[in-house]
């Protein structure tokens, strides 16, 4: 019964994450059709198409391969500019080979009457181009607001919950002996209950606050002051030491910090949009470090699978693979109904974020690079007309198909390792 849950309520969130693809292809299509962009085709998925309908110039569908979607613009490709050489690289060979395969479905009209992408003034494109991220970035924000909202985030408090009474040494044992040093927090008479006013004069109003100071103090004195049970309390000076701790922003990573040995009480708090941008923002930062160590923790998770290494909860996973753990958060019978669907949904909120920071990278066929070729487009025009030289003509994005291609394989090849990983060894977070 539990495979069925497991298996079940994976396909359902794998079903959510491609609707959030459609909507994604749908950020991009709504303002192209407002900005008179002419569009032939939208459609989930890749392959062999299942099912489709014409409604007015657009034919929309489903195709048999349920990994992405696309909506085809029409015009991606300006023609080649006036005077070009007749000696052709192979480069620019490509190019056109390209250019013309769209252009076999360009009419006369539609240049006439500006239907073509790159026809489009540069505000314009980037407004398409980063419609679709911003949809997802806009059902991350919903969901992450209706989970804070509606339900509450475990948050972290400056009272103590827990006082690590020694320092640990040996990886291989987790409890103390009379051998092992005092750790820093016991030696200076920390209790289970204090509440940190005070660190080195410094007034504390977060747990994050603190957890920064304490980080910052590698080996120098700390003193404290607390409030128990109403009455406050100067405690001993002592010194944090320099130990191995959790990176915020790579929490799969360790770094020399200092080091108090304390844990904080967590507590339910319910939250508005100020909130969840504010998680947001350290969500993208956690997401930008894994979007620049992508390729070697990739690389890490093959080496693994062929090894027979366990899985990290922090290494990266595909979206075959973030369905599974979906599915054994609700089939766990460790977290209760609506923490359930409140780790669903805050799962789906991820997904959707890093969707949208990772099409925002600049390089093409990502969006990011649409959107970088737009810019420097504008910015080139408009230093033409600042230094009052010759107008430049359309950036030539075919130029850049190359670049499209090695990138495009890299993602396929980093997704099937990724998909074989999540099948042969599956992350597991219970």
């Amino acid at each position: 019964m539990e495979t069925l849950t497991v298996i079940g309520f994976a396909i359902a969130f794998f079903a959510l994450i491609m609707i959030s693809v459609g909507l994604h292809e749908i950020g991009h299509m709504v303002p192209a059709k407002l900005f008179g962009v002419r569009v032939p085709k939208y459609f989930v998925g890749f392959g062999p198409t299942i099912w489709s309908t014409t409604r007015g110039e657009t034919e929309y569908g489903v195709k048999w391969f349920p990994l992405g979607g696309y909506v085809r613009l029409l015009g991606m490709y300006p023609p080649p500019a006036a005077g070009t050489p007749a000696r052709r690289t192979r480069l620019a060979e490509f190019a056109d080979s390209a250019r013309a395969a769209e252009w076999e479905e360009i009419t006369p009209t539609d240049v006439a009457d500006n239907r073509l992408f790159y026809q489009k003034k540069t505000w314009q494109k980037l407004i398409v181009m980063a419609g679709g991220p911003a949809m997802n970035l806009l059902i991350a924000f919903v969901l992450l607001l209706l989970v804070t909202g509606l339900y509450g985030v475990q948050r972290p408090q400056t009272t103590i919950a827990f006082v690590q009474p020694c320092i640990i040494t040996d990886t291989t044992r987790t409890e103390c002996t009379a051998a092992d040093p005092k750790s820093p927090a016991a030696l200076a008479g920390l209790q289970v209950g204090d509440r940190v006013t005070t660190f080195n004069g410094v007034a504390i109003d977060s747990y994050a606050q603190l957890s920064a100071l304490i980080r910052a103090n590698l080996d120098g004195e700390a003193r404290m002051v607390v409030d128990r049970a109403g009455t406050t309390v100067e405690l001993t000076p002592v010194h944090t030491v320099i130990n191995g701790v959790a990176d915020n922003l790579d929490p799969g990573r360790r770094i020399s910090a200092g080091w108090l040995g304390v844990s904080p009480q967590f507590e339910l708090v319910k939250g508005g949009p100020v909130q969840v941008l504010g998680d947001m923002w350290t969500m993208t930062q956690q997401s930008v470090v894994a979007l620049v160590q992508f390729p070697v923790k990739v690389w890490h998770v093959v080496v693994g699978m062929i090894t027979g290494q366990p899985r990290s909860v922090y290494d990266p996973i595909s979206i075959l693979g973030a369905s599974t753990v979906a599915g054994q958060v609700v089939a766990s019978d460790q977290v209760g109904l609506s923490e359930k669907f409140v780790t669903f949904a805050s799962l789906l909120a991820s997904v959707n974020l890093f969707l949208a920071l990772f099409n925002f990278v600049p390089l093409p066929p990502l969006d990011g690079g649409h959107i970088a070729g737009a810019i420097y487009e504008g910015v080139r025009r408009q230093g033409a007309k600042l230094f009052r030289r010759r107008p430049y003509g359309f950036f030539d994005t075919a130029r850049l198909l190359p670049i499209a291609y090695a990138v495009g394989a890299l993602l396929l090849i980093s997704g099937v390792a990724l998909i074989l990983a999540d099948i042969i060894s599956p992350v597991q977070i219970f």
